[in-house]
């Protein structure tokens, strides 16, 4: 079991910044990757940003060069910078972690922190 807890979120102009964080706890050794995501237009979670155990990062295009994910293992926590903020980039965030068992793999989600882009 992993525990995962989200801070940062809030209200901030267009074109301002923000940064997300998670905190992991429990089974962290068995987390093979991070990252974060919001709803899409079908309101299914979509990846913003993942980063892997090795270090790998992916990001959805629409944050490409405007968002960095970047991970503390000293700290189990994952981070998320977020500039040139948009209105379409305001929604819940959730923070997710996979951890993988004996091949098997498990899903975990934060709470949500919710974050808001005004025009």
């Amino acid at each position: 079991q992993v525990q995962l807890v989200e801070s940062g979120g809030g209200l901030v102009q267009s074109g301002g910044s923000l940064r997300l964080s998670c905190v992991a706890s429990g089974s962290i050794a068995s987390i093979a990757a991070m990252g974060w995501y919001r709803p899409g237009p079908g309101k299914e979670r979509e990846l913003v940003a993942r980063i892997e155990s090795e270090g790998t990062t992916t990001y959805a295009d629409s944050v490409k060069g405007r968002f960095t994910i970047s991970g503390d293992k000293a700290k189990n926590t994952v981070s998320l910078q977020m500039n040139s903020l948009k209105p379409e980039d305001t929604a819940i965030y959730y923070c997710n972690a996979i951890t993988v068992v004996r091949g098997a793999a498990s899903r975990y989600w934060g709470q949500g922190t919710q974050v808001t882009v005004s025009s």
